[in-house]
């Protein structure tokens, strides 16, 4: 099942999208008003019974796709989480533990949106990922368990202004969370193998600058969950970003992102998430 949160001639609502047709589940589930209290009520058996065999209500090309997770209460990140990522950064040990940051729901913009440039920066860059998003609310839950607490997954570009990433001596939260500078869907993909590999592809103006398979990953899904339940309870409706691949090609100087350029995240699993950069108005 593939769920989206979308806006129809203004209206926000969320569906069940089947090929380029969407099921708006908003009147079938009236108790709901957006996705994630569906997330949080532990009702997607429900969004999934009411989606069936029905007439879809819109496509896909009417309506403009939205974070699929409007207000999660917590996004996070993993960094340098596949293999051979650390030598961007002179390291060239794996990690004993995953390195982590949050991000602000302002921060992502949904597929088909506009990334925006800012104006007190042109570094803009970008970096493909795989996104889990969680099932229940869970603490301190095992490894061999750990993807039992995964609800589904969707894509994110996550988005970074890099001469803002070292603003503070220690930290790299200022330089990813400008609005609007990075994004996430299409849609969050609930029916997945978790055990197999997934392929990941992100293409900068059609070209792939960025290819790998999630079995490149230091940490696995199930290494973040467990880690990241040891210390924090993790709630339905929470997001975590994976980590990106390393790029194909390096440039020096570095070419960052600018108006006109287009994005593209892909998953053969789970879909393509893609935007247009444009300037700060």
């Amino acid at each position: 099942m593939r769920l989206a949160s979308y806006a129809l001639r203004g209206r926000p609502s969320f569906g069940a999208v089947f090929g380029e047709a969407i099921v708006d589940l908003r009147p079938r589930l009236p108790r709901f008003h957006s996705l994630i209290e569906v997330f949080r009520a532990q009702a997607l058996d429900q969004a999934k019974a009411a989606s069936e065999g029905v007439r879809p209500d819109v496509t896909l090309a009417e309506v403009e796709l939205l974070p699929p997770l409007l207000a999660p209460e917590k996004i996070l990140c993993i960094g340098i989480n596949y293999a051979n990522r650390g030598q961007d950064y002179n390291v060239t040990d794996n990690p004993k533990y995953p390195s982590m940051f949050y991000r602000a729901p302002n921060s992502l913009v949904g597929s088909g949106q506009n990334l925006i440039r800012p104006k007190i920066s042109e570094q803009l860059d970008y970096e493909g990922e795989i996104a889990l998003v969680i099932r229940q609310d869970c603490k301190h839950v095992p490894k061999e368990r750990a993807l039992g607490m995964i609800a589904g997954l969707t894509l994110c570009n996550e988005g970074t202004i890099r001469d803002w990433t070292r603003h503070g001596q220690f930290n790299v939260t200022q330089g990813k969370n400008f609005d609007a500078t990075g994004a996430i869907g299409p849609w969050i993909e609930t029916d997945l193998d978790l055990v197999k590999p997934l392929e990941l592809v992100v293409r900068k103006n059609g070209e792939v600058t960025q290819q790998d398979s999630t079995a490149s990953m230091i940490f696995s899904f199930a290494d973040i969950i467990a880690y990241t339940t040891s210390f924090m309870t993790l709630k339905a409706g929470d997001i975590i970003c994976t980590g990106t691949p390393v790029k194909k090609t390096k440039s020096d100087p570095p070419v960052w992102l600018k108006p006109g350029d287009t994005i593209e995240v892909e998953c053969p699993k789970i879909g393509v998430l893609r935007n247009t950069v444009v300037d700060e108005a």
